[in-house]
């Protein structure tokens, strides 16, 4: 019965101090609060989780604990008890799961204004190749690569340019 009562006394310590906690979260950027968003709603999910899976600890410590007179019953399969732990544990997943993949699709999402460009990086040197008024990259050919032109841009093709 010690063990219940310490655990219960963990779980309200875990939540008081967070719901008292000093240290949260600084914002990452002012467009993406919706990443903030999706990351506290992870962690009151997982932390209602965590809760309730150690308070039925708890429980069962104190419901079941050794009584004389009492014999223990053992059954190895509960059909009832395997579906609702299924259905629970894939609401749980989909609840995590699903705002995630929202917040990804803005992420990976191209704005209307982005242009391509090409980047070579080696230690100390940095090439980038940016587009012409058009917004198309130059031409550019391997055997053109040397010293002054290491992303091999043609001298002869007006679009594009590099810049070392």
């Amino acid at each position: 019965m010690f063990v219940a009562v310490i655990m219960v006394v963990v779980v309200v310590a875990s939540v008081a101090f967070h719901v008292f906690s000093p240290w949260w979260f600084s914002p990452l950027a002012s467009n993406w609060g919706y990443i903030d968003s999706t990351m506290v709603l992870t962690f009151a999910i997982t932390g209602a989780v965590f809760a309730a899976v150690v308070l039925f600890v708890a429980y069962c410590l104190y419901r079941f604990r050794h009584q004389e007179g009492r014999k223990a019953s053992y059954e190895p399969e509960n059909k009832r008890l395997e579906g609702w732990l299924t259905a629970l544990t894939a609401g749980g997943v989909i609840a995590m799961l699903t705002p995630g993949l929202f917040v990804w699709a803005q992420y990976v999402e191209v704005p209307d204004t982005a242009t391509d460009i090409e980047v070579v990086g080696q230690q100390w040197l940095w090439s980038f190749r940016l587009p012409g008024a058009d917004g198309k990259l130059g031409a550019a050919d391997n055997r053109l690569i040397g010293g002054d032109n290491t992303l091999g841009v043609s001298p002869n093709d007006p679009r594009g340019r590099m810049i070392c």
